[in-house]
């Protein structure tokens, strides 16, 4: 007698797709929708910070405590449901709390939001993934997950992809939350610090009836030592690859 069994029943429960794995992404999508139908886009902008500046201090000078933690609240949100603003939130952070304060705030509200989207990644859609990928896309995930921090570290140092697409590609490439977490928070330090102090110096560009240059972390003064810390990161891979040849 011959005994027939079912693929799905073989496969492991991670192959196995799930509606249910889906729910938080919905929740995301349905807080990107009410973010644009709400106009909450128009909160997240130069002219209301120009606008509500003389509250936004008022209020800190106030309730200092309790500024941080809802500004730190609310940077939280932004990243975690991906929604455009994070750079106004930024340079605000810097006008309304000074470099260092903001800096800190910043760095760790956005880690914070950027491992939510990345467990949630990872449990809606990156083990089933992972699970169908083929040879190559196994190879690439293996060759990642090797040097997960130093890649990491690069690409949270300098901006060439953006922030929310980083925070989803590591989810389905299985790397390690720990690994994640570290170089997202250490990665985003340098790039916070100079927005953070684009803020910081953001009186001066209202009285002058101006709008702050988003470019400013392009320029070659502040660019190239970001792309020597990047360089720096790729040591270990670069050492790796040479010692496994020299093998």
């Amino acid at each position: 007698m011959t005994v027939t069994t079912d693929d799905t029943d073989s496969q492991p429960e991670s192959a196995r797709f799930s509606w249910w794995r889906l729910v938080p992404v919905a929740v995301i999508a349905a807080g990107i929708v009410a973010f644009f139908a709400f106009d909450l886009d128009a909160y997240l902008s130069f002219d209301a910070l120009s606008e509500h500046r003389q509250t936004l201090l008022t209020w800190y000078a106030e309730n200092q405590v309790l500024a941080v933690i809802s500004y730190m609240a609310v940077y939280f949100l932004v990243v975690a449901f991906s929604v455009p603003g994070a750079v106004w939130m930024t340079i605000g952070g810097g006008f309304i709390f000074g470099t260092f304060l903001a800096t800190a705030s910043v760095v760790l509200a956005a880690t914070l939001g950027a491992g939510a989207v990345f467990l949630v990644a990872r449990y809606a859609l990156g083990d089933y993934l992972r699970a169908k990928a083929g040879n190559a896309m196994r190879k690439m995930e293996a060759g990642f997950r090797e040097n997960a921090l130093s890649y990491l570290l690069v690409l949270r140092l300098v901006p060439l992809f953006p922030f929310w697409l980083v925070n989803l590609v590591p989810a389905f490439l299985g790397v390690p939350l720990r690994a994640f977490l570290i170089g997202t928070f250490v990665g985003i330090i340098p790039g916070s610090f100079v927005f953070v102090s684009v803020g910081n110096g953001l009186g001066a560009v209202f009285d002058a009836g101006e709008v702050p240059d988003l470019g400013i972390i392009f320029k070659p003064e502040i660019l190239t030592p970001i792309v020597g810390l990047a360089v720096l990161a790729l040591i270990p891979v670069f050492y790796k690859k040479y010692k496994s040849r020299k093998g």
